[in-house]
Formats: C-alpha cells, sequence, structure tokens
C-alpha cells in the first residue's frame, strides 16, 4: 500500500500583499512536505489564492477593472514569491478556476438536496473586512471580535447550512482524538468556542450586493460565501467527488497549517462541513503564532510590514527559511528583528555550517589534491565513533520533532551533528597531520568522516535549506541528493560504504559568507527612515474647499483643496467614516509631491492623512488655526 502525505497551508487572500506570515505558514508546509517526501512518502502539497468575495469585488472596482482581470494580475505575487522561496507545492488552486467552481456547486447541492441547507432570512452585524456575520452577543464593544472594526446592520433573505445540529457531534470527537486541532492551547480555545450555542452558517450573499462569487446551484441569485467556497479547495483539487478512487487514496489531510486567526473557520465551520458530507475530517488542523516586528503587531499604518522579497533579496532564501523555523517555536508569537536574523544568520550559518563546509572542502583541496580519500577505521579514535554514533541517533529524535512539528529541535538536534564535527576537526587537526607521513591514514580518515557528516548533515537540512544543501552535495561530489534518502532510515547506517570515497569535490564560493553589509534602505521594514528621506515628503497644510462622492465606489470622495496659492484634486478613502459636508472647510494635512494615479477614472493629485489601518477612524487636523501651503517639518 502506498504511503501517502497530503498537506496543506490556508488559500490566501488575494487582496494582500504577501508578507512574512505568508511566507511562515507556507515555508513550515513545504518543510514537512520535503521531509516526507526524503521518507519515501508520496506527498501533495496544495496551497493557492482566494478570490472571490466583496472585499475582491470592491478593490477591482476602484481600479476600474473586472474582478478576474484584477485576481490574475495579483496572484502573480504570490506564485513569484512561492518559487523564490523554493516552494515545492504539487498544486495551486486559485478558487476562481472552473474546476473548484464546480466542486462547490456539487457539495452545495448534495446539502441542498439532503436537507441540510434551508432559506430564511438574516438579521445581525456584518464585517465587511472579515466577511463575516456576527451576533449581538458576540461584538466587542459594538465592533467585530476579530478585527475590532466597525460593523453593519443588515437584514435580507439568505440560506443557511445546518451547523449546529453538529455541535456535540464535533465536540466529541475534539475532545477525543487529541491530535486534532493543535497546540493544546488552540485546542482548549475551539472547545471553549462550542460551549456556546452554536448557530447556522449563512451560507450565501444576494448578487444585489455581490455579484462576484460562485451561484449556488439551487438559486441563480445568490453566491456563495467565501468562507464555504475558500474550504471546499482541500477536497476540490484531489478529486471530490468525480474521482473517489483517487480522492479517498489522499484524503483525509495528514495537516492543514493555519494561522491561529483562522482557526474557527476550519475547526468549526470546515469540520461541521466535512460531517454534512460524510466525509473524514482532517488528522490535524495546527494553528500557528503570528509574527511581531520589533515587539509591535504588523500592520500598514505602523509601517512595519515585513517584505520576504526583500529579506530574500538581502540574506537568501534559505536563511530566511531558516530563520522562520530555527528562532521560534512553531505556535507561539514570534518578534522580528533585523538584528536577530543577521545574529542567527552569522551565528549558525556563516560560522557554524559555512565554515564547516569551507575548512573541510579546502583540506580535501590542499591534502588529497581534491579527492574525497578511502578511510581506515583500524584503531579509529573515539572521536569517529561519536560522530558515527551522533549519525545514527539524529533519526529518532528528529522523527519526533517533525511529528510534533518543533521545527526549532528538529534543527537544534541536527545542530549537535554540526557543532560535533566542527570540533572534531579542532581536536584532529588535519593541518598538523598532514605534515606527518606516517599519519597519512588518520588524516585520510579525519577527511572522509568530516565530508561523510557534511553528507548526512545535507540530507537531514535538505528540507529546510533546499538550495543550500544541494550545494553541499554537489561540492561533495555527488550529482543529487536521493528523492527517498531516509527512507532507509539513516540512523542504522555507519560512516563505512558511504559512496564518498574517490569523489572529486567541486569547491564553490561560500555557502553563506558572514553579513556585514550596512542596512539596506526600507529592505526590511520601513519602520525606520533617515532625516534625509523624510526631507523628501513635501508635507503642506491644506484646507477641504469641496467634497463629493465618487461615483460607484462606497469608499472614495473626491475632494477640491487649497495647499496655498494652488488648488489640488484629491481622491481620499474617507467616504464611510464622513459625509462631504462634514470635511467642507476642514484643514487637513496633505502629502503634496505624490505621484498623481487615477482611482475609479478619477486623478489623484496627492494624498491626505489619516490615522486607521484598513479603514479610516479619524481625520489628521490641528488644534490651532494654520494658514494653507503652511510647510510641515
Amino acid at each position: 500500500m502506498k504511503k501517502t502525505f497530503y498537506i496543506t497551508t490556508p488559500i490566501y487572500y488575494v487582496n494582500d500583499v504577501p508578507h512574512i506570515g505568508h511566507a511562515y505558514t507556507t515555508v513550515a508546509a513545504d518543510v514537512l512536505a520535503r521531509y516526507k517526501r526524503l521518507q519515501g512518502y508520496e506527498v501533495f502539497f496544495l496551497t493557492g489564492t482566494d478570490e472571490h468575495g466583496q472585499k475582491v469585488q470592491q478593490a477591482a472596482s476602484e481600479r476600474g477593472v473586472p474582478p478576474q482581470q484584477h485576481a490574475d494580475e495579483l496572484v502573480v505575487r504570490f506564485q513569484d514569491l512561492w518559487k523564490r522561496l523554493d516552494i515545492s507545492n504539487d498544486d495551486f488552486i486559485r478558487t476562481t478556476e472552473h474546476r473548484h467552481k464546480l466542486v462547490v456547486q456539487a457539495v452545495l447541492q448534495y446539502l441542498w438536496d439532503k436537507k441540510l441547507i434551508y432559506e430564511g432570512m438574516y438579521q445581525g452585524w456584518y464585517c465587511l473586512p472579515d466577511e463575516r456575520f456576527w451576533t449581538e452577543e458576540e461584538l466587542k464593544e459594538g465592533k467585530c471580535p476579530e478585527c475590532s472594526r466597525s460593523v453593519d446592520r443588515i437584514s435580507e433573505k439568505n440560506y443557511f447550512f445546518k451547523m449546529s445540529q453538529y455541535q456535540d457531534k464535533l465536540r466529541w470527537h475534539i475532545k477525543n482524538n487529541q491530535a486534532f486541532i493543535l497546540p493544546e492551547t488552540r485546542r482548549n480555545e475551539v472547545l471553549g468556542f462550542l460551549d456556546r450555542q452554536l448557530g447556522d452558517l449563512c451560507i450565501s450573499r444576494p448578487k444585489a450586493r455581490l455579484s462576484w462569487g460562485i451561484s449556488l446551484p439551487f438559486d441563480p441569485d445568490y453566491v456563495t460565501y467565501v468562507w464555504v467556497d475558500a474550504l471546499v479547495n482541500y477536497i476540490s483539487v484531489i478529486g471530490y467527488p468525480a474521482d473517489l478512487d483517487r480522492f479517498n487514496e489522499i484524503w483525509p489531510a495528514d495537516y492543514h497549517l493555519v494561522g491561529k486567526d483562522i482557526l474557527t473557520t476550519h475547526a468549526v465551520y470546515w469540520s461541521a462541513l466535512l460531517m454534512a458530507l460524510e466525509l473524514k475530517l482532517p488528522k490535524t488542523l495546527f494553528a500557528h503564532g503570528w509574527w511581531m516586528v520589533e515587539s509591535e503587531k504588523m500592520s500598514k499604518s505602523r509601517r512595519n510590514v515585513v517584505d520576504p522579497n526583500a529579506i530574500i533579496d538581502e540574506f537568501g532564501a534559505d536563511a530566511f527559511r531558516y530563520f522562520l523555523l530555527r528562532e521560534v517555536p512553531f505556535g507561539q508569537d514570534g518578534n522580528f528583528t533585523r538584528d536577530a536574523l543577521i545574529r542567527r544568520y552569522n551565528s549558525d550559518l556563516a560560522n557554524d555550517l559555512g565554515n564547516l563546509v569551507s575548512r573541510t572542502l579546502t583540506m580535501i583541496e590542499q591534502f588529497t589534491e581534491g579527492i574525497i580519500p578511502q578511510p581506515s577505521f583500524e584503531g579509529s579514535h573515539d572521536q569517529e565513533r561519536e560522530i558515527m554514533d551522533i549519525v545514527r541517533g539524529l533519526y529518532e529524535p528528529v522523527e519526533d520533532a517533525f511529528n510534533r512539528l518543533e521545527f526549532h529541535h528538529v534543527l537544534s538536534t541536527i545542530w549537535k551533528l554540526v557543532d560535533r564535527a566542527n570540533r572534531y576537526i579542532e581536536e584532529m587537526a588535519p593541518w598538523d597531520l598532514a605534515k606527518k607521513q606516517r599519519e597519512r591514514k588518520k588524516l585520510e580518515t579525519v577527511l572522509y568522516t568530516a565530508a561523510e557528516a557534511l553528507r548526512f548533515i545535507a540530507i537531514y537540512l535538505s528540507p529546510f535549506m533546499p538550495n543550500a544543501t544541494e550545494r553541499i552535495i554537489h561540492a561533495l561530489g555527488l550529482d543529487q541528493l536521493p528523492t527517498n534518502a531516509l527512507s532507509l532510515r539513516v540512523r542504522e547506517s555507519g560512516l563505512g560504504g558511504a559512496p564518498l570515497p574517490g569523489r572529486r569535490i567541486q569547491k564553490g564560493p561560500a555557502l553563506f559568507p558572514r553579513f556585514e553589509k550596512p542596512r539596506k534602505t526600507g529592505t526590511l521594514s520601513p519602520s525606520q527612515i533617515t532625516i534625509d528621506e523624510f526631507t523628501k515628503l513635501d508635507l503642506r497644510v491644506g484646507q477641504i474647499l469641496a467634497a463629493e462622492k465618487v461615483a460607484g465606489s462606497e469608499k472614495l470622495l473626491k475632494l477640491n483643496v487649497d495647499i496655498g496659492g494652488e488648488q489640488r484634486q484629491i481622491v481620499a478613502g474617507m467616504a464611510k467614516r464622513y459625509s462631504p459636508e462634514d470635511l467642507i472647510h476642514k484643514k487637513v494635512i496633505v502629502l503634496a509631491n505624490l505621484k498623481p494615479v487615477r482611482l475609479m477614472g478619477v486623478e489623484s493629485q496627492g494624498m491626505i492623512l489619516a490615522a486607521g489601518d484598513k479603514e479610516v477612524t479619524a481625520l489628521a487636523t490641528f488644534l490651532e488655526d494654520v494658514e494653507p501651503g503652511t510647510p510641515i517639518k
């Protein structure tokens, strides 16, 4: 019987700009997928993008393009980043694909036929950024309990999935399957959620309000709720319901990896849907933590969103992958700082691993003419036996840590071999052995042992740093790392009989040159700028003379602003917070040297500063009366 392994990331919201959080989940899934392939598993690794919903429709409308074109243009940001990060996904699902739409409609039709979907009136509070309905009791201080933003009162006819009837069954499953939700703290959170009365799930949106989505098969005037649409991706790609033989080979998923903010939708909504479809639940839902930046939550308003592409440009993909999974236990919140990344890079990668590779290859080049020598273990020292014991002992703790998704423990375990190999070279001092002909066999044994340690280090590190370990393998004169290198459980392997003796090394550039470069402005996070950069901003006092709504947009206002001897037309996204008449005669801060852009077909010749992240919460203005055009320094 084939050994299969199925792992997924969430499908990422196509409007998002990929950041460190997206990279974190995807790199973790990739490392697991690569490790299982090393063990000989037939792996299916799925990621993708969520492309329907009101926010996508609204963003496309504001750009003046069709939603599909909008999604087509934005999805490449994720696809390109995954290539740069060496992500080895087997498929990339887009919810706008025909193959996915067919499955969503088949699922809804099945639930409709089983009378698990019914028509009713919905009255409640709707959060546009999260595209979720909330009851009065669920609101926190009158705002969305997830994102703390304002909600709108909505009353409309909709369709509902009878989710409430699966509450007891789901609670029982969670309590009797310890590994179903991890870490345990997240499991307890979901059980706490299920201690309250679970309502039915509104699974539709009227096309009169939202047209961008998958039509309900039993009522073409409605589209599918975006979360139902998105969750079905986990089964739509692997054959359900058209190819059940393939589907049953792959399902259930071994791991759904998700951020802690979307655990409830996966643990409750998705589980209830699977129960209604009479399908097995995934084996494990693992909800990891968030990355903070300099101890602050990432947000556009704080200008501290970490750009993975910038990190890759400066440090390389392997170093970034290593840092993400070595620095913080998976499941806990992490704190990203540039200093921490540089320390980890220089200490672990440049000093430890990079130095081991460099000195081993250099000594083979100098002392044995670039050929890995044949060892002689007769009368070998305790040091060789110790390294052999470490190699044999790696498999069990690595496997155990992988099974618990303790990536940092996997890496610290592998580093025991890295550290011991470096100390071994210091203890054996091959540069001294090379001066004595009678020590020739000992020298050759030392060089072989160091090279063989590198081979095993490369095997175990390959899921984390695929490019760097491929370079190590090639440097040792090997063609490639076997795809199922751990299927024979290398813990049983000794150092003798390996395929290295007689191989000609191929020494190349340093694997991880020590990082000495000064900080590049704006590479990792634009939270700090120089005074010279700040003075490039032309900030002035402006006075709003006229304001009107932009046709076809719920968010945009067209403003006529006096900035001192000149009037500017500025388009601002504050219509949900302020009516046009609220803004007349207001004194505001204007960024006057911003390159003009067109929004909804209207040219905007600057920017007005306001507080808020995705939504404006307050206008930046003045306590005293200030003349329009006054510079702000």
